[in-house]
């Protein structure tokens, strides 16, 4: 039950953090076609539960990388809509000045490090970082989020090797929609289940539905302090239904590799309905929610409004903070 693992100050920010994912994203839908914003956009709607339930138990200090799809993260860590909006419309105002779109989103005074638009290539740098940790000697972990695509990656396998003989405290977080653009796990690969081949690594593990906050929660919880108590990496596989397109704000169940979820499956696929049902039944009222929702919108809106307004960088930025 909820109650048992979330006091009602955590719940209420919870539900914030998963509002102002979706509605983020939800108006980036409404705002694509305008034109305006010229990176692409993988919309994780339907997964935002998984990296706001991580990053809810991880230490401040935990440094955290990610794939592509990486905007509930970022929001969940930075809750900075004005700078994630102004790097979406490529001004001057976004954290890269507009140079990283929404697929190299990073803010690292806030430890959400680095995201990348190729496949796996974070999971070794986040080696590299919890490496560094035990090096200098610090307790701090390491988080990597990345998609069950990335699983047939030559360097994610090579990453949980170190991890393990070097008892490296980094968290691997799949976040596992069961595909990788359009092709099922069942069409790629040859072993029936990626915990079981971790679990030889000598790994921490733990698994569930993505589609439950507080189940990510609970998991995660379980994990981390198996890390605390006696250091080493972990792993943890959560799935989750992809909404929308791979690539894109358009649904794309016509594509015919998929089948659209029936309306009575929607409440137990979305998250955020998910949650929010949990709350009103934990006793919240839906005055409560409707003004955090309210409040939100403002915010979104009101940073909008900022990117659309802000100046584009000046052309000497081009190669600004930019090693080559």
């Amino acid at each position: 039950m909820m109650q048992d693992i979330l006091t009602k100050e955590e719940s209420l920010g919870l539900y914030r953090k998963l509002v102002l994912a979706r509605f983020c994203e939800e108006k980036i839908c409404q705002e694509y076609f305008k034109d305006e914003m010229k990176t692409p956009v993988h919309l994780g709607i339907g997964g935002e539960g998984i990296p706001i339930g991580v990053h809810h138990c991880l230490p401040p200090s935990t440094k955290a990388f990610g794939t592509y799809r990486n905007h509930s993260l970022y929001l969940a860590m930075t809750e900075d809509t004005d700078g994630f909006f102004g790097e979406l419309y490529g001004k001057r105002n976004g954290p890269a000045k507009g140079k990283a779109g929404s697929m190299h989103l990073s803010l690292p005074e806030k430890n959400f490090v680095a995201t990348s638009a190729v496949v796996g290539t974070t999971v070794p740098l986040a080696l590299g970082a919890a490496f560094a940790n035990t090096y200098r000697g610090s307790d701090d972990v390491v988080t990597v989020f990345f998609g069950d695509g990335a699983v047939e990656e030559g360097a994610f396998w090579e990453s949980i090797n170190f991890a393990a003989l070097r008892r490296l405290k980094i968290l691997f977080v799949c976040e596992d929609n069961g595909l990788a653009i359009h092709t099922h796990a069942r069409q790629r690969r040859g072993f029936k289940s990626l915990l079981n081949i971790v679990e030889a690594f000598d790994f921490y593990k733990g698994s569930g539905d993505g589609s439950d906050l507080t189940e990510v929660i609970r998991v995660t919880r379980q994990v981390t302090r198996q890390m605390q108590d006696k250091p080493g990496p972990a792993l943890l596989n959560f799935t989750y239904h992809r909404f929308l397109e791979h690539v894109g704000p358009r649904e794309d169940f016509d594509a015919g590799y998929r089948q659209k979820p029936e309306p009575e499956d929607i409440k137990r696929l979305d998250p955020v309905l998910r949650f929010e049902e949990e709350l009103k039944e934990s006793g919240l009222q839906a005055q409560a929610l409707e003004a955090i929702r309210c409040e939100v919108q403002e915010k979104i809106d009101r940073s909008v409004k900022t990117a659309q307004q802000a100046p584009f960088p000046p052309p000497e930025e081009l190669f600004a903070d930019v090693l080559i």
